[in-house]
């Protein structure tokens, strides 16, 4: 599961790296060759191309979101910032060509056999990603700054208005009045209704309700609301058979959805082990390298300082000065000049 989505993240930043370097040649070449004066041509050639670096810019920031190896996702980004600074650049030759922010690509997507939401940009992920940290503690300022100014939303709950007693006793009078008015009512309603239970037996001749009407009546009812209920799912079947609704089970999140999402998340958080692992290990190999081949590295240098102080005596008969800082420093004796080139430099 897991080990298969990795490489297939990878494939697709294979596959999308190959068509970069296929698409740059193609462009190489195009320069090579005469310009283009046909503005129909030219902008048919700078669509495909704007088409071409926008499905490169789809697999790559798939590839970047996905993919959670630290170096493989340091070149992704670069290659990926690339890809969205040349889509750019092919948008404003557009521009320039047509004299129009909007253009029709319909010829161009139906020869490449695309779909017209081929070439719509999403916001790479990781704009958001990237931010969100940031985003959050912006948010919880601008919060703590309302309340501190008083337009929070919680400030309205919290401010208490101070009520004189002889109000309060009137609102406690006007409630309880009203709980009284209601307790009143009810019972007079079952008043009502005892009465009126007492009328029906007096006309009925003090027999009792009819047990064959009342089963019958409940019958009716019963009936009435099963076949509503069995009406209601055959017109539901009938408009998803047309195609009019979607079915219900369109409705609810599928499995395989909802365990995309975890992987989704999980990647997330092994991104961010990952990163955070590299660059620790960045610093500690960094320490290492110096306190176990720091010592032989120095002795190396300093015996290159000393071969080249050698070889300027004996082009000039002299020791040349050590270079000072604004001129580098050893910096300029390991540079690639000859000893000739910096005496001449000095």
């Amino acid at each position: 599961g897991r080990a298969m989505a990795h490489s297939t993240y990878n494939k697709i930043w294979a596959e999308a790296q190959r068509s970069l370097n296929g698409l740059l040649e193609r462009e190489a070449e195009e320069k090579s060759q005469k310009p283009v004066k046909d503005r129909l041509l030219a902008f048919q050639m700078l669509g495909t191309f704007y088409i071409k670096y926008v499905q490169i810019f789809h697999s790559l920031e798939a590839a970047y979101d996905q993919i959670v190896h630290p170096q493989k996702r340091l070149i992704i980004r670069q290659v990926l910032d690339g890809v969205m600074g040349r889509i750019l650049e092919l948008k404003n030759e557009m521009v320039e060509l047509e004299y129009s922010e909007f253009h029709y690509f319909d010829d161009i997507l139906q020869d490449l056999k695309l779909a017209p939401d081929s070439i719509d940009i999403p916001i790479p992920r990781y704009f958001i990603k990237e931010k969100l940290k940031v985003l959050k503690e912006r948010e919880r300022i601008l919060a703590q700054l309302l309340l501190e100014a008083g337009l929070g939303h919680d400030e309205p709950r919290k401010s208490a208005k101070v009520m004189v007693l002889e109000e309060a006793v009137r609102l406690i009078q006007i409630a309880e009045r009203a709980r009284q008015g209601r307790l009143r009512a009810t019972f007079m309603k079952q008043i009502y209704l005892e009465e009126k239970r007492e009328r029906q037996a007096r006309l009925q001749g003090g027999r009792g309700p009819d047990v064959d009407a009342c089963a019958v009546y409940i019958q009716k009812i019963w009936r009435r609301h099963a076949q509503l209920k069995k009406t209601l799912k055959l017109r539901e079947e009938e408009m998803i058979f047309l195609g009019m609704i979607p079915p219900a089970y369109f409705q609810r999140p599928s499995a395989a959805l909802i365990r995309a999402q975890k992987v989704d998340n999980l990647r997330c958080e092994i991104q961010e082990k990952h990163e955070s692992d590299y660059q620790k290990a960045l610093v500690s190999i960094k320490e290492r390298v110096k306190e176990i081949e720091g010592p032989d590295i120095k002795e190396s240098l300093q015996d290159q300082i000393r071969q080249w102080f050698i070889e300027c005596r004996q082009l000039t008969g002299k020791f040349p000065d050590y270079p000072d800082e604004e001129q580098g420093g050893s910096t300029a004796i390991f540079s690639e000049k000859t000893p000739e080139e910096l005496l001449q430099i000095w």
